[in-house]
Order: structure tokens, then C-alpha cells, then sequence
């Protein structure tokens, strides 16, 4: 359930959209937003082999290429897109097949043996996990010490969950930088539409502190041409994969640049979140068009607006986060109510749901969280400057009203005042 609003944004397109949520866990979400279905299987014949089939997430590529298989219209990833983001290790072989340069990865089976290898191995490490969806982000960390006593403290810790014990664990080593991504839309065999560039903001307070998230707000801009040395040393030597696999889809792949190049960390094949939200604001062109085009193999000429787009994770505490203990007990964010004030209300298209759900009271639509996993909603904007959407966005955050919501105010902050002057700096931005 990574871009669940699309289904939304389809929906206001003037489509007819049947929503299927494959995490039990989340299937409270997004009622009275869009039709909702149990059972996917049955609803082949609704859509048929005009219709399209959307997926927002890996771990189903096997299935989409049975469906391709079967004649359905299917976008999202396959097998093959998978493995490349799955398996960190085969990401980083093929990026090396191709000419892209790489940062080593290892991969371990168990904590035991990633800690051993650490111990005789000094040195800033980075830790992952070879696991599906973005709910394991929070278990990464970048080691920050030479002698590797943090890598050991995090690895220790994380002893007696026996996902983690069981999981394949990815160890990286890190690299000074700046960390910046490179996607693009493929249909199975030609790019579509431009370069898209954008820079996550993972950690959970403003300065880039505390634990890593799935995401607290992206900065994104489209590049015209192909010309962008980020692109060309990057996503554009992927090419020949992609065509070969004949993938269907976004893709992206994370890096880290510096003066000395461009080090791919990993792929992300398949729609991203926040990322997406930022890419409604910024494009022009109907997402059912684009989808539909992209699953058929067709080309697609994807308009769009110059200048910066953000997307901003408006969040609500979940268990026990600091400053709360167990002795205040678990207190559930489901059901609580978000209020928009009137002003806001013009502006809902800067606005992206993720946990939320919606009934009517007294003949007014209630919008209301109806999961609790802490991320409610996104709020966006677009400007011809990073400096204006940030204000556009702050503003229209200021409207809306969740008890206890928070979220980081600095997203785009460090490219304004740093990032952006080093991109130049070394070639890597006009």
C-alpha cells in the first residue's frame, strides 16, 4: 500500500476504480474514499483485458507477469524488477554489467555471522535488510564510528527478534556524500516522460536526526532531456536491462555523489512513496493515461511543470515513542479525527492520503485515521523555486488540524543551503 491515493486521484479522473489491499493489517484504510474489494481474483472479469491493473508495491511480480501473460493490462514492476530491488546483492551485479559503478555489498544469513564479520571488518558500515515493502527502514542504520562499535551496539540489539535473525542482512560500506535519486517512467521498451530527480529526507527530525524512516518528505524536479550527468552515469546505462526484462513501471536508483562520481546504493523498481504524491503535483498529464500507456507499451508524451515539488509526511506517534512509557499504556490513533480548516479546503489536491478513511456525520464528510501505523496523510506543492513550495506547503499544513501530528518543517532546507551549490559544484546540476 504505497500509492493507495492514486486509486483516489483515478477515481476523480472519472474512472471507475475497485481498490484491493493485499496487508490485513491495513484494510481499514481508504473507506468511503474508493470502492473497495475483498477479493481480487473475481474482479478479473470486472476489469477485463481493456481495463488496467495497477500494483504499488513489490513482491508481486511473478503474479504480474502471469496476468500480463493471461492478456490483462498490468503496470507496476515484474519478477525480474523485484529481484533487482529484493536482492541488493543482484542489484548491484547487474549495475556492474552495465557499466555503472558500485559500492560492494555483503550479504549475511543471521545476526551471528554479520556481527563477526563487523568485529574483524573495522569501520562505518551500513546496515539493511534484505526484505520486501518500507516498513523495515526504522532496523537500518549508518554506522557513524571507525571502529565499528555502533555497527556492533545496533546489531547486538536487534538479537531475539527472530525476523531479523532469520533475515538476510546487507552490510555496505559508507560513503561521504550527497544522497540524491534518479528515476524514470519505462513501458517494457522506451523511457516516458523526463528525468526525475529527486532527494529523500529519511531520518525523523529536521537536520537529519534521530531514526531512520520510511520517509518524512521528498524534494523532486524534473530534468528536460537526457543529458544530466546524474542520469547518464546512472538509470540511463540500466537501459538495455529494462528492455530486456521489459519492465513496466517508475524506477529509481538511490545514490550517493560526491566530487570522486556517482555510487548507486540501490534500486527501487516500483512506485514510491512519498515520491509519487510529489509527482501528482508536479505532472500535468492524467495518471490514467500515463498508467494505461505504460502498461501497454506505448509511448506517451507526459506533460509537466518546471520548477520544484514537495512532498511533506504529516505523522501521529504510534506505541511507545519517546517521550511516552509503557506505564502510560498503548493509546490506538485509530478513529482520531483530522480537521481541515475552511481555507483548506480549496486546496485539497495538495493533499494525499495514506491512513485514512472517511464516513459521513451529519451530512458532512469526516475524514478520520483508521490505521495505526503513524503515517496519515502528505501534503504537497510545486514552485519555481524550492524556497516558495516550502512556504506553499508549510502553509497548507498550518490548516490542518490532528491531535498530536507532527512532521519535519526543514524538508528541501539543507539542498537550499547546501546541497545545491555542491550539485553544481561538481557538474552535477546546471
Amino acid at each position: 500500500m504505497v500509492a493507495c491515493d492514486i486509486a483516489r486521484k483515478l477515481k476523480q479522473e472519472g474512472h471507475n476504480v475497485r481498490l484491493y489491499i493485499d496487508d490485513l493489517g491495513r484494510r481499514d484504510n481508504f473507506h468511503g474514499l474508493v470502492t473497495k474489494t475483498e477479493n481480487w481474483k473475481k474482479d478479473l472479469k470486472w476489469v477485463g483485458k481493456d481495463g488496467l491493473i495497477i500494483f504499488d508495491c513489490n513482491e508481486f511480480g511473478k503474479l504480474q507477469d502471469t496476468l500480463r501473460g493471461k492478456g490483462y493490462s498490468v503496470v507496476g514492476s515484474n519478477e525480474q524488477g523485484d529481484r533487482l530491488e529484493l536482492d541488493r546483492k543482484h542489484g548491484s551485479e547487474i549495475f556492474a554489467k552495465y557499466g555503472i559503478k558500485t559500492v560492494p555489498i555483503l550479504n549475511f544469513n543471521g545476526l551471528s555471522k554479520t556481527i563477526d564479520f563487523v568485529k574483524k571488518n573495522k569501520g562505518k558500515w551500513v546496515i539493511k535488510q534484505n526484505v520486501s515493502g518500507t516498513g523495515s527502514k526504522g532496523l537500518n542504520y549508518v554506522g557513524l564510528m571507525d571502529n565499528a562499535e555502533d555497527v556492533i551496539d545496533v546489531l547486538d540489539s536487534y538479537k531475539g527478534n527472530k525476523k531479523i535473525e532469520k533475515s538476510v542482512i546487507s552490510l555496505q560500506k559508507k560513503i561521504e556524500g550527497i544522497e540524491i535519486a534518479i528515476g524514470r517512467y519505462f513501458n517494457g521498451d522506451e523511457w516516458v516522460g523526463p528525468v526525475c530527480i529527486n532527494i529523500e529526507h529519511k531520518k525523523l527530525f529536521p537536520g537529519d536526526m534521530g531514526p531512520t524512516t520510511s520517509e518524512m518528505g521528498t524534494l523532486v524536479w524534473y530534468e528536460e532531456g537526457e543529458t544530466n550527468k546524474l542520469y547518464q552515469e546512472t538509470l540511463f546505462k540500466l537501459y538495455p536491462h529494462l528492455k530486456k526484462i521489459k519492465y513496466k513501471g517508475y524506477i529509481d536508483i538511490n545514490c550517493i555523489a560526491n566530487e570522486e562520481g556517482i555510487f548507486p546504493l540501490e534500486a527501487t523498481s516500483r512506485f514510491g512513496s512519498p515520491i509519487i504524491h510529489a509527482q501528482d503535483e508536479i505532472q500535468s498529464s492524467p495518471w490514467g493515461e500515463l498508467l494505461k500507456a505504460l502498461a501497454d507499451g506505448k509511448p506517451y508524451d507526459l506533460k509537466w511543470k518546471k520548477g520544484y515539488a514537495l512532498a511533506i509526511v504529516v505523522t501521529v506517534p504510534t506505541s511507545h515513542p519517546f517521550p511516552f512509557t509503557k506505564e502510560d499504556g498503548y493509546v490506538s490513533p485509530k478513529n482520531i479525527k483530522i480537521y481541515f480548516a475552511e481555507q483548506a479546503k480549496e486546496h485539497m489536491h495538495h493533499v494525499h492520503f495514506e491512513d485514512v478513511s472517511m464516513k459521513n456525520i451529519n451530512g458532512k464528510d469526516q475524514y478520520y485515521i483508521s490505521d495505526d501505523r503513524g503515517y496519515v496523510l502528505y501534503v504537497t506543492a510545486v514552485a519555481s523555486t524550492v524556497e516558495k513550495a516550502r512556504e506553499e506547503a508549510h502553509e497548507l499544513i498550518k490548516k490542518i488540524h490532528i491531535p498530536k501530528m507532527f512532521y519535519r518543517n526543514d524538508i528541501g532546507l539543507k539542498f537550499i543551503e547546501r546541497d545545491q551549490a555542491l550539485l553544481k559544484k561538481w557538474g552535477y546540476l546546471k
